[in-house]
């Protein structure tokens, strides 16, 4: 198994994430709720974000070897901190589709997104509100 990141602490509570393979970089901020200034992702926000670029991802892989339309695809997401222990309790993806989709094709897209492998990875304990809004309304 090779190593996938390199975490390094560079002060004032941010870290900066190396990804070995390509050497891109992830600067992190502790969050102002947490005596951080917040001017970064925090590392929960980067658990939260996880999510949803996971269930895009793996929807582009589903929608490429199924040769659905796959190009008008977002999606923004909240996080929600409970305490004692402080921890992630909800996370909320809500996707905006704009591809034609018909209603098979829904169905299977958002099963795959559902299942990516952040959300079977989250604990059963973080509430994963899943939402998909289509702008067209294809009732194929």
């Amino acid at each position: 198994m090779s190593i996938t990141s390199r975490v390094e602490y560079i002060g004032n509570l941010r870290t900066k994430c190396i990804h070995i393979q390509s050497n891109s970089e992830v600067v992190t901020d502790a969050p102002k709720d947490n005596n951080g200034k917040g001017e970064r992702f925090s590392p929960t926000d980067l658990v939260a974000t996880s999510l949803a670029s996971c269930m895009i991802t793996v929807m582009g892989i589903k929608a490429n070897n199924a040769s659905i339309s796959f190009k008008l695809v977002s999606a923004e997401v909240t996080k929600v901190m409970a305490s004692n222990p402080r921890r992630i309790c909800e996370i909320m993806v809500s996707f905006s589709i704009g591809d034609n989709w018909n209603k098979k094709e829904r169905m299977i897209m958002e099963k795959t997104a559902r299942t990516c492998p952040v959300a079977k990875s989250l604990s059963s304990e973080v509430l994963q509100k899943i939402d998909f809004s289509y702008t067209l309304d294809n009732k194929d």
